[in-house]
């Protein structure tokens, strides 16, 4: 049996939407993984995809649209693990120890009716939109340096929104 920490990363992307106001949209999942609930659109990367176009995706497959402008990358990318003994693991759990992710910072270019949580394969039920350093400090602790990590690297776009 493979140890977990053998396990390769899987490529993932996440993104932190803003909105004019400085805040940032995060969403209530459906199906928690382990105590995660509330979190920023995020997911993998596809075979071929470039991490940007899997942003995009992730962002119409999940929050229903794509009316986003890139503002930033962060530089590399963030990892975190998945913790042993999950209650509620991804379905990619047992083919990746985590996510090595690219982190994108995008301003919101619609209104709160052009998102729409009902896509094919619904991911959230409810979205709100919050102070940054909420988003992080809500994170769930296997993904807390991961959050904390985007969170500085995003930090100056939250006080320049306002």
């Amino acid at each position: 049996m493979t140890a977990r920490s053998d396990l390769p990363y899987r490529s993932g992307v996440g993104v932190v939407l803003f909105d004019g106001q400085g805040r940032v949209l995060v969403g209530h999942r459906i199906r928690p993984t382990g105590s995660e609930v509330w979190q920023f659109p995020q997911g993998g990367v596809e075979e071929g995809e470039a991490p940007l176009d899997a942003a995009l995706r992730e962002l119409e497959e999940e929050i229903g649209t794509r009316k986003a402008a890139v503002i930033e990358q962060m530089a590399g990318t963030v990892d975190y693990d998945l913790p042993e003994g999950m209650t509620h693991p991804p379905r990619w759990a047992a083919r990746y120890r985590g996510q090595r992710q690219h982190w994108f910072a995008m301003r919101f270019l619609g209104s709160d009716a052009d998102l729409h949580l009902d896509t094919a394969d619904p991911e959230f039920d409810a979205f709100r939109w919050i102070p940054l350093d909420e988003a992080v400090a809500g994170a769930p602790g296997f993904k807390r340096d991961a959050y904390r990590a985007v969170g500085e690297a995003f930090r100056h776009l939250a006080r320049r929104s306002r």
